[in-house]
């Protein structure tokens, strides 16, 4: 009974590490941190074993190179401002970039799950697409709106996942979110200043 009890445990830890929501926020994860330049192999598997890939996880310069071409493709999902638009990328990546819907264990080391890509030895770029069009194919489905979006702060191009408790988000982070409000409350101090001087005549 012990030894079915520690099975559960496992099974339950690895689908709370690997959600719909997990595997959604994986994907903005590395989309930004391909976005910045051009990222080291070594830090890219720290952003993967933070969110639950497996600890040894090694990369090389042209597995980065091909997984930025795929995070390029994924950020225009992010970019969309509806459930339509979103759609219809998805539709499209989910057409051209991934294979037929298939159950894996990756020979018993895992709980079955659904994967996309054409068998458990593809690339990580194909993996990084598959596995993130099926998690925002997820969440369009059961919200019916936009997976995410691109921070709406002046000089940030982080992308980041909508869904969750509250309001929708309009920021990736309460840092950026701090420094618009701060902006703001400076752009309307100066207008009132502005607007209260006194024009002399000519």
């Amino acid at each position: 009974m012990r030894y079915i009890a520690r099975v559960s445990s496992n099974i339950d830890d690895w689908s709370t590490r690997h959600s719909v929501l997990a595997m959604a926020r994986r994907t903005a994860a590395l989309v930004n941190a391909l976005d910045a330049g051009r990222p080291d192999p070594g830090e890219l598997a720290d952003v993967l074993r933070a969110h639950g890939e497996a600890v040894d996880v090694e990369l090389t310069a042209l597995d980065v190179a091909g997984m930025r071409g795929a995070a390029a493709l994924l950020r225009e999902v992010f970019a969309a401002e509806t459930a339509d638009s979103a759609a219809g990328r998805l539709n499209r990546l989910l057409a051209e970039h991934t294979g037929p819907l298939r159950l894996t264990s990756h020979g018993g080391d895992s709980p079955w799950h659904p994967h996309l890509d054409h068998d458990d030895d593809a690339p990580w770029d194909e993996w990084l697409l598959a596995s993130s069009c099926m998690a925002l194919t997820v969440l369009v489905w059961e919200h019916q709106r936009p997976p995410g979006r691109i921070c709406s702060s002046v000089g940030c191009q982080n992308v980041f996942i909508t869904q969750g408790s509250g309001p929708e988000r309009r920021y990736c982070s309460r840092r950026c979110a701090t420094r618009e409000r701060v902006s703001a409350h400076r752009r309307s101090r100066s207008a009132e200043r502005s607007g209260g001087t006194e024009q002399r005549p000519e």
